[in-house]
């Protein structure tokens, strides 16, 4: 984790990461990463995010073949509330310059 503070510029595009999700998941915070990939503020976020999405498109695969037995439904709707919900809470910490450890996130990138 970096130890000098991001300026609000970094803490603002950071942010802006997380909340795109809701509107674009791949391509919006993909733009917004690469355009700013030499801080090392939003390099961090961007792991984090980019862990988010591979372990939450996963649990969702996963849910996928649970619809045969009915439970699948439920698990989906379940995971699209948390991922909604840590979005947001995501999205705020960035803004306000930490990080946040998203539950249930899959480590496979690391800075």
């Amino acid at each position: 984790m970096t130890t000098v503070a991001p300026s609000s510029t970094e803490r603002l595009t950071a942010s802006l990461l997380y909340f795109l999700n809701f509107f674009t998941p791949i391509i919006g915070p993909a733009i917004v990463w690469y355009l700013n990939r030499k801080s090392d503020y939003m390099r961090e976020h961007g792991v984090i995010y980019l862990n988010f999405l591979i372990s939450y498109f996963l649990y969702q695969a996963f849910a996928g073949f649970l619809y045969i037995i009915a439970i699948g439904v439920l698990i989906n709707i379940v995971l699209g509330v948390m991922m909604f919900v840590f979005m947001i809470i995501a999205g705020i910490y960035a803004y306000q310059g930490r990080f946040y450890k998203i539950p249930l996130v899959i480590r496979f990138f690391s800075l």
